[in-house]
């Protein structure tokens, strides 16, 4: 019970700060809402290593699906003010944050459904 109640707050918080982002990308960025839906995906480009191998296909995963790359690009937007690069981190930072809301957390070498925040899918 402890571990479920845990989980669904941690995926609550990952939403929460979700809707937040797409409020601030809308009201703040002033971007059209629609491309948020429409690029969500490009992030899930970086699975395309796992047709190398697992080890290969974790490591682009995570380096898609970590923080540090929307943040770096948010610190670039505030030195120069340019509102493609905030474009993109916020995108980005969606994606992150709506995978993790999931359960998709960064992968281990192990398996793709092996990550941070537990066992993605069905237990066998």
């Amino acid at each position: 019970m402890q571990n479920t109640f845990m989980k669904q707050l941690i995926s609550s918080e990952y939403l929460i700060a979700a809707i937040l982002v797409a409020i601030f990308y809308v009201v703040v960025g002033n971007f059209d809402w629609w491309w948020l839906p429409i690029l969500f995906l490009v992030p899930d480009v970086s699975m395309a290593g796992y047709f190398l191998n697992p080890r290969v296909g974790a490591a682009i995963y995570n380096i898609g699906h970590s923080l540090i790359g929307p943040v770096i690009l948010v610190a670039i937007y505030i030195a120069t003010d340019n509102q493609i690069i905030l474009f993109a981190s916020l995108i980005w930072l969606f994606h992150i944050l709506i995978d993790r809301a999931f359960g998709y957390g960064l992968k281990h070498a192990t398996s793709f459904k092996h990550t941070h925040l537990g066992h993605v899918g069905k237990k066998k």
